[in-house]
């Protein structure tokens, strides 16, 4: 069946959106790592959603309009794609002081089988037989990816273990939040989605540093990270999300799934190419394996239901 031009609009969006968040990963977050996790995450929705503020203020209107389930879907966009899932892969790649960075984010990009689950449940979107193969076959490949063939060391590997699961609690997230972006978005404009993302998030990360009492890492900010905090809110924050939901509302759930591979590959790319960072032949081997199962179970599961 043709594409529609919408199509592959909403699929370069998307892609062009990820390719954003691996130069994040890369360049501008862990200039923040000495500060804490929940007040860099809170800080990075609260500078994009002022900012917006100035200029769609309006939106404020158009939330009379909002059913009970609008409001639902919006607040768990929220809670697990920007609350829990940025906790979640901040935290990893602080642990780790984002030196095994790829296969972090590799990791992270297990999302798929978390979404394409959900979007079976939620949205009735079919899953092809071949799904718990290919699934399986990704998680296997995340696993010699991160350990190799051995069992891992708790004593040697004790942060790398916990950073693993970090990541793969985001790839939970994040594939959730893809499920419930669609749901949210398919009822109202990506500028709105975004607005009441961000700030439903900022609530939520707002309480959250209260709660843990963080909020004295303000005093700890160089002008240097600042400078860090307002190019993420216009570029790889707010801006990439600007796109992702412009593309969401174009394309299904799991094709916006396996455009957001863009983000692991770039982050392999931009981690060479700044940090000199190589993988071993056996996370080569794991990482194709790993992205190109994820590919086929996203085809496959797409194929079926259309």
């Amino acid at each position: 069946m043709q594409k529609s031009p919408a199509s592959w609009i909403g699929g370069l969006a998307i892609s062009f959106a990820a390719i954003l968040w691996g130069l994040d990963g890369v360049v501008l977050t862990p200039g923040l790592r000495p500060l804490d996790t929940g007040f860099v995450v809170m800080t990075l929705h609260l500078i994009p959603f002022a900012l917006m503020n100035l200029f769609l203020y309006r939106e404020y209107k158009v939330a009379r309009t909002f059913t009970a389930n609008q409001w639902i879907n919006l607040f768990l966009v929220a809670l697990f794609g920007g609350a829990a899932g940025t906790l979640f892969i901040v935290k990893a790649l602080f642990l780790l002081e984002f030196k095994p960075l790829t296969v972090i984010v590799l990791l992270q990009k297990l999302q798929p089988i978390f979404a394409i689950t959900l979007a079976a449940i939620l949205l009735k979107e079919k899953i092809n037989r071949r799904f718990i193969a290919w699934g399986s076959l990704a998680l296997a490949a995340g696993y010699t990816l991160t350990f190799g063939l051995e069992l891992p060391d708790f004593q040697t590997n004790g942060n790398t273990l916990k950073a693993s699961g970090y990541a793969i609690l985001a790839a939970a997230a994040f594939g959730s939040s893809t499920v419930f972006s669609k749901k949210a978005v398919g009822s109202m404009s990506f500028r709105t989605a975004t607005f009441f993302r961000y700030g439903l998030t900022s609530v939520i990360m707002l309480t959250y540093v209260a709660i843990n009492n963080t909020f004295t890492n303000i005093s700890l900010v160089t002008p240097f990270q600042w400078g860090i905090f307002l190019i993420i809110a216009f570029t790889t924050g707010s801006g990439a999300i600007f796109l992702y939901y412009m593309g969401l509302i174009r394309v299904r759930a799991m094709v916006a799934t396996m455009c957001e591979l863009f983000f692991p590959i770039s982050a392999v790319i931009f981690d060479y190419l700044i940090n000199g960072a190589i993988l071993t032949t056996m996370q080569w081997i794991s990482a194709v394996v790993m992205v190109g199962a994820i590919i086929k179970l996203t085809i496959s599961n797409n194929s079926s239901g259309s």
